[in-house]
């Protein structure tokens, strides 16, 4: 069974989020059972000198011929494709500048999936397995073309669904039968998110709770009732981390390596990283935050707890870019506090060192579809205080013995999140607890393996 895992990002290439890290983690499990390779579009800033040029061909859109250059990277056993295009390879940045998303992104991303249905059908590949609206488009031209390519679609994020004018039908070459309710039109706009749930052979998300959690109006995005019309497709697979790239006993970019059995180090890192930033005390508590500002990551509840918050005897780091408001606001919070610090921005080696570092990592989502920060943390000995919705939901649990371990709050209010801030500090002062709780978690298995499974049976329903 050959299989291509499509992705517009993929860690180390490009990375936006945890789409990047599922894109490198999942395909390099599944590789084990079936054989499988990756493919991403080569963007503007990405370097293509240490890639093996493979070969051009040409696509057909919307009346318009384009040449399409093909990349490969072969990195151990796994081989990544790297699509090259015009105005998909053009941009500096992945989907977005300034000024907001780039205007022609429907025809970016357009491009991107008829280049590598192209691929696809090159390759002989049985199973395509879509990530995302950027990838959606690809269910609807194989569909188009009554090709024996299967597609499993996997929703990351319903919030975002890649909605267009109508115009974009003209410049994608995609015939007006497709522009009805159940097909892509959305309100009168196009929706390449609706056209994969459409023609897609499967459906997943990335947690159970968050596949149930869609069917309704409140985490639906307006797509709800077209979900529950194609529930039977519709499957919530869990997702995990790369234990790996994620491993404190291994993780070159921490001054103290660690395991559950050595965590002093812990201790030694924690101390490292206070004496590097502006806090002080490393006996305080230490409670982070890594997550991109904005309202559904509860950046806003957390702004309208932050006094109460920094009122009590502990150390708070947040890392984040993204709502110049919220950012505003966080840098004031910043200046005003000396037991707060804001890094405004994204460092991939800074993260690694925070998780070592911290004693509790706040997760206040509105919603979260799987969220790779709790597993992180855990896998780090630092205890998640979560919002119990989607993939928070079915990883962290306060109330049984179950991996993994933490608080977990049901209301996404400033009370709910201030009892959960307290309990973690009573936990904090109960110092066995608190270390068996931090040992239990390092102990737990949060790779991709239990979810590679479930993609395989997945797979082997559609051969």
């Amino acid at each position: 069974m050959k299989v291509l895992f499509a992705s517009s990002e993929i860690f180390p290439y490009a990375k936006s989020g945890g789409l990047a890290d599922v894109a490198d983690a999942l395909p390099h499990i599944l590789q084990e059972y079936v054989e499988i390779s990756r493919v991403m579009p080569l963007y503007g800033f990405m370097d293509k000198d240490g890639f093996d040029y493979e070969k051009s061909y040409k696509i057909s859109l919307g009346g318009i011929d384009y040449k399409i250059n093909l990349y490969t990277k072969q990195s151990g056993s796994m081989r990544t494709y790297f699509i090259e295009a015009p105005l998909l390879s053009a941009t500096k940045n992945l989907y977005c500048d300034k000024d907001g998303d780039y205007a022609n992104n429907d025809l970016r991303f357009g491009i991107f999936c008829m280049a590598l249905v192209e691929l696809a059908s090159m390759l002989n590949i049985a199973i395509l397995h879509l990530n995302d609206w950027h990838t959606a488009l690809c269910a609807l031209f194989i569909h188009e073309r009554k090709m024996k390519i299967k597609t499993v679609f996997t929703i990351h994020n319903l919030a975002y669904q890649g909605i267009f004018g109508k115009n974009s039908l003209e410049r994608l070459g995609i015939d007006k039968k497709y522009f009805t309710m159940d097909g892509l039109e959305f309100y009168e706009k196009v929706n390449f998110l609706k056209a994969a749930i459409a023609y897609s052979d499967r459906i997943t998300t990335v947690s159970p709770s968050y596949a149930k959690e869609i069917l309704t109006k409140e985490f639906g995005c307006g797509l709800e009732g077209f979900l529950a019309h194609h529930k039977k497709k519709l499957t919530g697979v869990l997702n995990g981390i790369n234990d790996t790239v994620f491993d404190p006993a291994k993780d070159a970019i921490l001054p103290f390596t660690y395991d559950e059995k050595t965590l002093d180090n812990k201790y030694k890192n924690k101390a490292d990283f206070i004496k590097r930033s502006k806090l002080k005390d490393p006996r305080r508590p230490l409670f982070v935050m890594i997550a991109r500002l904005v309202e559904q990551k509860g950046i806003d509840l957390l702004i309208d707890s932050i006094k109460m918050l920094l009122e009590k005897k502990i150390n708070l780091f947040l890392l984040g870019e993204g709502s110049a408001e919220f950012s505003k606001k966080l840098a004031r919070f910043s200046n005003e506090h000396d037991n707060f610090e804001f890094f405004e921005g994204y460092d991939e080696e800074l993260s690694h060192r925070i998780y070592a570092a911290a004693d509790f990592l706040l997760m206040p989502s509105k919603f979260e579809p799987c969220g790779l920060n709790q597993m992180i943390a855990m896998r780090y000995g630092t205890i998640p205080i979560v919002h119990a919705v989607g993939g928070l939901k079915d990883s962290v649990h306060e109330d049984k013995k179950a991996c993994g371990e933490g608080i977990v709050f049901k209301k996404q209010n400033k009370k709910e999140f201030l009892s959960a801030v307290e309990r973690a500090l009573k936990l904090k002062k109960e110092a066995k607890k608190f270390k068996a709780t931090i040992e239990f978690n390092m102990g737990c298995d949060f790779s991709f393996r239990p979810s590679a499974l479930e993609y395989l049976r997945l797979y082997k329903s559609l051969a």
